[in-house]
């Protein structure tokens, strides 16, 4: 009776996960399918749910990289490689020093500090958005790499010190004293010891970092007012437009480029990701 019943709950969770799993696969296979249609069958009634060979096209690719009407690509793509790549390395290394020293050392206002990091990532990013504005044309930063990168920075480092903590207090202090005992420094014993330890913490944390700069947008819409200046999801946005139809082929074409870059970071690191979360869940 015990058997049966466990087969049945099996079946039923087997069949409640097929079913999430369709319906998050779905928009994603519907974009990928629709960027290689024509724009005459994606309007249409007889639209397909797969692309056939007599329909089969490149055309929306090849509108969305060369097409003149809109923002270069090449650009939009460099930009936002540039301010992924500096937000991540910034807020790894940040977020690492700042966990180390709220974990191993006792100093005053720590608990404060504590306490204030929890409270910012309760605040909506857009509630800061003008000030951050005026702070960032203040430092004449706009339209530049680098401010939008502070701005990324500082949204995702208080998620990463806080991740980061909990797999240092996973860390037992004994090891680094056994390699200060042994001739290094403190300096050197958190980067031979501690750091080691922490790198599936460091990609789960880095995952992070990297999804909320590559796929944010109303911050970069904000600072980033050029066409130069844009980055991809700023990009993406010049395939709507106001006087003309939408080209739906090219908008799901330039989706599936913007994805391209995620998917291949993630599966990249999904192993140490995925031991990381594990671990800090326990540690943590």
């Amino acid at each position: 009776m015990i058997t049966i019943r466990k087969r049945l709950a099996d079946t039923g969770f087997g069949a409640l996960a097929l079913i999430v799993f369709a319906f998050s696969a779905f928009p994603v296979y519907w974009m990928v399918s629709t960027s290689f249609l024509p724009n005459n069958r994606i309007r249409g009634e007889d639209l397909a749910f797969f692309p056939t060979p007599d329909v089969f096209t490149l055309d929306n690719y090849r509108s969305a990289m060369f097409g003149e009407t809109r923002a270069p690509f090449p650009p939009a793509v460099l930009n936002s490689i540039s301010v992924t790549f500096l937000t991540l390395v910034i807020a790894l290394v940040v977020g690492f020093v700042a966990s180390l020293a709220l974990t191993r050392f006792q100093f005053k206002g720590r608990r404060t500090f504590i306490v204030l990091i929890l409270v910012v990532q309760m605040i909506p990013g857009e509630a800061m958005i003008v000030s951050m504005f005026r702070i960032i044309d203040g430092w004449q930063l706009l339209n530049t790499i680098i401010g939008l990168t502070l701005v990324y920075t500082a949204g995702v480092l208080p998620f990463t010190i806080w991740t980061l903590r909990g797999f240092v207090n996973g860390v037992p202090k004994e090891l680094e004293e056994a390699a200060m005992i042994d001739g290094c420094s403190r300096a050197g014993a958190f980067w031979r010891v501690t750091f080691p330890l922490l790198a599936p913490g460091l990609v789960a944390t880095g995952v992070f970092a990297f999804i909320q700069a590559w796929n944010e947008f109303v911050t970069a819409l904000v600072i980033m007012q050029r066409p130069e200046a844009m980055t991809l999801p700023l990009w993406l946005r010049t395939f709507v437009q106001a006087t003309q139809a939408t080209n739906w082929g090219a908008v799901m074409a330039a989706s599936v480029l913007i994805a391209i870059p995620a998917v291949i970071f993630f599966l990249i690191v999904q192993g140490r990701m995925t031991g990381g979360l594990v671990s800090g869940a326990v540690k943590g």
